[in-house]
């Protein structure tokens, strides 16, 4: 699992960063939704997406972080997670395939979020509460291109052996009508509030107490209620949001 932070389980705890998971994300209020109600790395008030889909295909935990002492013997034939908070995308490891090369053949690949929706953007850009159309102009431009580029990558190595998901797509569904998921009518909303709108929560943020009504736990990162929308469209989703299909499609083959 290679991604950023809203998929870490607490890399960044092993790693010299100035996003490190001990501050904030292992200290609370991060994890009060967790099943265990402490926190983990996850930037999240409970399970993030990794989570729900180890759920979804029936793993007994989800992947452990590629750094975790804990990560051997049978735990480590269950997956690592190598995700990291703060990572960044370099123009020299964008044309690696030693993943393929080693034999991975169901790679899931996933678009950008909603850039110019997120709160933090919100803060800094809208007076009116709506997205910056700048930055959701960028995402719309990504998305397709990367769909675009799944396709040709399958029809080049003459298998689908990577799947794309247009998460643009799918957090703009309940941004935009936030009601149809149960989710208040400001689909922007944040569940936690702070003296002034940080990077993170922290403790001294105050907490909303229905937080599965909103769509975002702090100024950047999805809550555990939007997660799950979000898995439940990877798993089963039409070709709107998933390419060349689901992944339930995509396992079962």
């Amino acid at each position: 699992m290679l991604a950023m932070s809203r998929l870490p389980y607490g890399n960044n705890n092993y790693l010299a960063t100035t996003a490190r998971a001990d501050a904030p994300a292992d200290a609370p209020p991060y994890g009060i939704d967790y099943p265990t109600r402490r926190p983990t790395g996850r930037f999240s008030n409970g399970l993030n997406i990794p989570d729900i889909i180890s759920e979804q295909i029936g793993q007994s935990q989800p992947p452990l972080p590629y750094l975790s002492p804990l990560l051997k013997g049978p735990k480590l034939l269950n997956g690592a997670n190598f995700a990291s908070a703060g990572i960044g995308i370099l123009n020299d490891s964008g044309i690696q395939f030693r993943l393929y090369e080693l034999g991975a053949r169901q790679v899931l690949v996933t678009g950008t979020g909603p850039l110019g929706c997120v709160p933090a953007e919100l803060a800094i850009r809208s007076t009116n509460s709506r997205c910056s159309s700048e930055l959701q102009r960028a995402a719309t431009l990504y998305n397709p291109q990367l769909v675009e580029m799944i396709k040709e990558l399958n029809s080049d190595i003459g298998e689908n052996a990577f799947v794309a998901a247009n998460t643009q797509q799918m957090h703009m569904d309940f941004i935009s009508d936030p009601q149809a998921y149960g989710i208040y009518a400001n689909g922007n909303k944040v569940s936690v509030r702070t003296k002034q709108l940080a990077w993170s929560c922290t403790v001294l943020s105050n907490l909303c107490p229905d937080r599965d009504h909103y769509t975002f736990w702090d100024p950047f990162h999805p809550s555990e209620k939007a997660n799950k929308i979000i898995v439940q469209q990877i798993m089963s989703g039409s070709a709107r949001y998933m390419t060349p299909m689901n992944l339930t499609t995509f396992l079962a083959n």
